[in-house]
């Protein structure tokens, strides 16, 4: 009787680890991948601003919302459709060619080459043109990884953020420019 009696509380115990794990997952369902170690790309916003340190900027266009938070020397933006993150972006204080190259070294390293999606005038064909017309505003070095059918990855160096590294749900993304085109 007394075996019968721990068995039960075994399989009681195992039952309610199940339940946990279970609500655990189903809870994680919306978050495609943890960026930069506190961000939940896909995962609800409201979670995020109730967990969050306090935004230096908050913006709201329709069912668009900004955050910026600050990180270290460095800005994070965090993008939202809808309630839900389509985007973080960090943007380096420091945007040098040097940031650059080690920040594309280690994506190729873990995603491998990658996507070259850059943008240049025809006059840009060395580094040093390129770097200066990306300081003009003229040129744009994008390069871009797909790991995932549901995210991917964006590494670009720009006139308006300088050297950023964005983390981007592929579907709320194409949601949110779907409802852009459509003027809505």
């Amino acid at each position: 009787m007394r075996r019968a009696a721990v068995r039960l509380t075994a399989s009681a115990l195992i039952a309610v680890a199940c339940t946990c794990i279970a609500g655990a997952a189903v809870a994680d369902q919306g978050c495609l991948k943890m960026v930069f170690g506190r961000y939940c790309l896909g995962g609800e916003v409201e979670a995020l601003e109730r967990d969050a340190p306090p935004t230096l900027i908050r913006q709201t266009q329709g069912e668009s919302l900004a955050l910026v938070f600050p990180d270290g020397a460095n800005q994070l933006y965090v993008m939202a459709f809808s309630g839900r993150i389509y985007k973080v972006v960090r943007a380096y204080a420091v945007s040098t060619q040097l940031r650059f190259d080690d920040l594309y070294r280690l994506l190729r390293e873990k995603y491998g080459p990658g996507e070259d999606r850059s943008r240049f005038p025809d006059y840009a064909s060395t580094p040093a043109a390129r770097l200066a017309s990306v300081r003009r505003g003229e040129g744009r070095a994008i390069h871009h990884w797909q790991p995932s059918q549901a995210w991917h990855i964006e590494l670009s160096w720009t006139r308006e953020l300088g050297v950023s590294l964005a983390y981007v749900a592929t579907q709320l993304n194409a949601e949110r420019a779907a409802q852009i085109r459509g003027g809505l």
